[in-house]
């Protein structure tokens, strides 16, 4: 079985892949799954948006924070099915 640092490695780039499926389909999709980008949308506004920074950064943060969340999300599963899997 994978360890928990291999597991949290997996589950991040999970997150990544979902993060960035995300945000290259937003434009061909008419913005229809922009519900699922609010957590990154909202850091990034009060984090960066607010103060007046360049679009691009807080772009960055928030397919970084939306990688992190999806990711965590993942690590739970694999972690679940890691338990599942040994009892």
């Amino acid at each position: 079985m994978p360890s928990v640092k291999t597991n949290l490695i997996i589950a991040l780039a999970i997150g990544a892949l979902v993060s960035g499926l995300l945000l290259a389909i937003e434009p061909l999709t008419d913005f229809a799954y922009l519900s699922l980008e609010w957590p990154g949308i909202t850091v990034a506004y009060f984090f960066w948006g607010a103060v007046g920074g360049p679009t691009f950064l807080g772009i960055a943060i928030s397919w970084l924070v939306n990688a992190l969340i999806y990711g965590f999300g993942a690590f739970a599963i694999l972690s679940a099915v890691k338990v599942l899997r040994e009892a």
